[in-house]
């Protein structure tokens, strides 16, 4: 298992590209409200109170608590740089800024990125003064009432309502420094091919003398080396295909392949080496083996059919929003949806950490990545949508336990897709360019319902009798009846398209929402219980009727946790199992759950944080302890020997 978190602590931002020489900027910056957005130039603030980073000022956690309507905030901090060697540069990473950031440095405006989901960098080099401490201003717009932004469940109004939450404003993921020698390893993408048995290497060189250098590769996993190579850089990148040695027995392939059950990775050491021979840069980075395929009406995990059994998950904290209160939250999220006998988490509405990803890769979830809505179709919420869309494909494509994309939810944004065919073409343009960018995985092109492009049909379904929803879904003509005339959710499942006519998957991607809040009053769910009985005879009743529907490849239950208003998780909102994680989990995967389904090396200890009524006393995670140093030398999770590896993965192929 990988070494444990220390309280309180975040890790390293960027962990499929980790390198030596960094500083973390979160903490205590000056801060100022500007509610009109009057002020343009650092000159002009008028700082008045200090903030928590990475904690948005609506949040808490942060310091501010701010949670009226605001157009824009203002940042400042001053902090010494590192110790600089001739031809080094320092570049200043943002993990995430909502919405609109503007970056000064030493009084010199130095970037602006809009969208506040994605990160952005800026090499700050020739700013940087002879002596004494650098001087970093960051102003934040965020207009509260534009819908035309991809915002996703941050509400307009000024208090949260219904399914929507409190807004997030400004900085909200870690702010870090980095130093790098003048020639540098800028990125690397994987994408691994189960049918070649090759992993493509994808790595871009930062520097004007990048030709004269080559870049020494070396692969291990399980502490066995599987590669080490040395290539040309050629044009500012080095593309290669790698074959692996290929065993060709099963016991010894599936003891090397990524899933939920056994989360192989193959760890990466990248060395960008000189003509001297001498070493200039060096990375670590990680990968894996793995593939996710369509069969006729099947989704197939490395070449087997495989059911997906996902959780709803919106990534919120009660006093830090949108933020993880540290890493250990995120890794402890990641556990809890194991421990439930989930497969997988649909992040709904929200481009997560890639903290929270890493965990993922390491722990074994598999993750549906869905972009935040915008609310109005227009020809600014087309161009932003699109372009943050690609910039959150672009940072998260190398994660293993992304299985899925999904462009759009519930026709948000484009309300009249049945009437309107501009809106259809940029749903079918977006289904057809997050394919060609990313062929290695399915896209579901307009989860839910009114589906134009798609390699997968979601539906929501809340309807909370489990004898309806038999009937619905049970019948010999229950799919056609679906895709012609049933109607869950008041919208028609498919308009037009290759959905129309061929047999694609079908996930039941929303449905439960079953509300259980007590001593609470202004919650909301799609059903309620009066008590923890109650809500966990419905789970269980819900669950059998749909692990039954054999036209379903899989499921997603709304929702992992309580979130502000919306009661309706199987978890309260500090975490607390509603009832036990063992009884959640019997239900989650079916009575005849198998043994090595179960979550491995996990230790199932009390749970931080007050106990609420109804809440289970068995079976629950705990405290996560201490992160191991920032270098996150985590060796691979060797959880089978080779012929446990083939056993599991044949039988994770049998549907429940």
């Amino acid at each position: 298992m990988p070494p444990p978190c220390r309280p309180g602590t975040r890790g390293y931002p960027r962990p499929q590209l980790r390198r030596a020489g960094w500083k973390s900027l979160d903490g205590i910056w000056d801060f100022a409200l500007d509610r009109p957005a009057r002020w343009t130039i650092p000159e002009d603030v008028a700082w008045d109170r200090t903030i928590l980073v990475p904690f948005a000022p609506e949040a808490q956690r942060s310091g501010i608590g701010e949670t009226g309507f605001f157009d824009a905030c203002w940042y400042r901090r001053r902090v010494e740089p590192p110790a600089m060697r001739p031809g080094e540069r320092l570049l200043l990473h943002f993990g995430a800024v909502d919405y609109d950031a503007t970056v000064w440095v030493q009084r010199s405006m130095v970037a602006r990125h809009e969208g506040g989901y994605t990160p952005f960098s800026v090499d700050i080099t020739e700013y940087l003064p002879s002596s004494g401490p650098i001087e970093i201003v960051v102003r934040a717009f965020d207009d509260p009432a534009d819908l035309a932004k991809p915002r996703g469940k941050q509400d307009w109004q000024l208090e949260p309502h219904s399914i929507w939450y409190p807004r997030t404003t400004g900085i909200w993921q870690t702010v870090w420094l980095e130093r790098l020698p003048a020639c540098a390893i800028r990125s690397v993408r994987w994408t691994p091919s189960l049918e070649r048995w090759e992993l493509d290497c994808f790595a871009k060189i930062d520097g004007r003398s990048a030709d004269r250098m080559r870049l020494r590769l070396r692969l291990v996993s399980r502490g066995n080396l599987l590669v080490d190579d040395t290539y040309a850089v050629v044009s500012g990148e080095v593309h290669r295909r790698i074959a692996l040695s290929d065993p060709g027995i099963d016991d010894y392939r599936n003891n090397l392949l990524w899933r939920p059950g056994s989360p192989t990775l193959i760890e990466a050491e990248l060395e960008l080496i000189g003509q001297d021979g001498r070493t200039i840069d060096r990375v670590e980075s990680y990968t894996a083996l793995r593939a996710i395929a369509l069969q006729g009406d099947r989704i197939l995990l490395n070449g087997r059919p495989y059911p997906l059994r996902l959780v709803l998950d919106q990534g919120y904290w009660p006093e830090t929003g949108m933020t993880a209160p540290d890493d250990a939250a995120l890794r402890r999220d990641v556990e809890l949806a194991r421990a439930m006998g989930f497969n997988g988490v649909r992040k709904h509405q929200k481009i997560e950490d890639p903290r929270y990803l890493y965990w993922a890769d390491r722990l074994g979830l598999l993750v549906w990545a869905e972009m935040p809505s915008a609310y109005r179709f227009t020809r600014q919420s087309v161009e932003r949508l699109t372009r943050e869309w690609l910039e959150a494909m672009e940072r998260d494509h190398s994660h293993p336990c992304i299985m899925a994309w999904v462009p759009f939810n519930e026709s948000w944004g484009v309300p009249n897709l049945p009437d309107n065919a501009p809106e259809r073409h940029y749903v079918q343009a977006l289904y057809h360019l997050t394919k060609t960018l990313d062929p290695s995985r399915p896209v579901v092109g307009n989860d839910g319902w009114e589906s134009v492009a798609t390699d997968i049909i979601g539906i929501h379904d809340y309807d909370s009798d489990p004898d309806r929803i038999a009937r619905r879904y049970h019948a010999e003509e229950a799919r056609p009846r679906l895709l012609r005339r049933e109607r869950p959710g008041g919208r028609m499942l498919v308009l037009e398209g290759p959905a129309a006519g061929a047999e694609h998957p079908l996930v039941l991607s929303e449905f439960g929402g079953i509300a259980f809040a007590p001593g609470q009053s202004g919650t909301w769910g799609y059903s309620r219980c009066d008590d923890a009985g109650m809500l966990a005879a419905a789970y269980e009743g819900l669950l059998a009727v749909v692990r039954s529907v054999e036209m379903f490849s899989g499921f997603c239950y709304t929702q992992f946790a309580d979130t502000y208003q919306e009661a309706n998780g199987l978890l309260y909102a500090d975490r607390t199992p509603k009832f036990s994680l063992e009884r959640i989990a019997a239900a989650t995967r079916g009575r005849h759950a198998r043994p090595w389904e179960l979550p491995d090396s996990m230790e199932l200890i009390a749970l931080e944080g007050p106990r609420q009524e109804g809440a289970a006393s068995e079976l629950e995670l705990g405290p996560l302890g201490e992160l191991g140093g920032e270098s996150e030398k985590e060796s691979s999770l060797d959880t089978s020997s080779p012929t446990e590896g083939a056993r599991e993965a044949n039988e994770e192929a049998q549907h429940d």
